[in-house]
């Protein structure tokens, strides 16, 4: 019997559904050794090099849990690094509301997270934590309490601009309301 060479594809998409063409697709494997899941997310093999490892959602998250950005330099080229590159953030401010690049949960900005850690908070404290931690170490370092004391003078400085903080990325959680 002689193969047909006549098309079943009369040149119109609705006699076919999309897509129902009868060549095979070809998927790519992750590049893990032994894993057989498709591999549709590129990692790069060497930095400022084109050539791409492709991974599945799995060990491209494993891959990316020990990436380093600041890997080799110091801890003030690192510093001065992440303050020229977080310098003006303007072109991002639009994400803004999709509380991108936070820990954990996504809802904490560093600098919240910074604050925290000076009221030695949890992460998921709410704001009525933070106003009585705020209290009790601004009463504790106030200058009036502690006259002269130029430790207790910068601490209380710290201890305000972490509240402000904090304060301002809670009006900010009210104003877009909640998640």
């Amino acid at each position: 019997m002689a193969r047909s060479t006549r098309s079943v594809d009369w040149g119109f998409p609705r006699w076919r559904g999309y897509g129902s063409g009868r060549e095979a697709t070809q998927v790519r494997l992750c590049d893990r050794h032994g894993c057989t899941e498709p591999g549709n997310c590129p990692a790069p093999k060497s930095p400022n090099s084109p050539e791409r490892w492709y991974f599945c959602q799995v060990h491209a998250g494993e891959y990316n849990r020990g990436w380093n950005y600041f890997e080799g330099l110091t801890a003030e080229e690192a510093a001065a690094r992440e303050a020229e590159e977080t310098r003006d953030t303007s072109g991002y401010t639009e994400s803004r509301h999709n509380s991108w690049a936070g820990p954990g949960d996504g809802s904490r900005s560093r600098d919240e997270m910074r604050a925290l850690d000076l009221f030695e908070l949890e992460p998921d404290a709410d704001f009525e934590a933070v106003r009585v931690a705020w209290r009790k170490m601004a009463k504790a370092n106030h200058p009036d309490v502690r006259p002269g004391d130029k430790d207790a003078a910068a601490r209380f400085q710290a201890i305000q601009a972490a509240y402000d903080v904090l304060r301002v990325a809670e009006e900010n959680r009210q104003w877009r309301g909640p998640a």
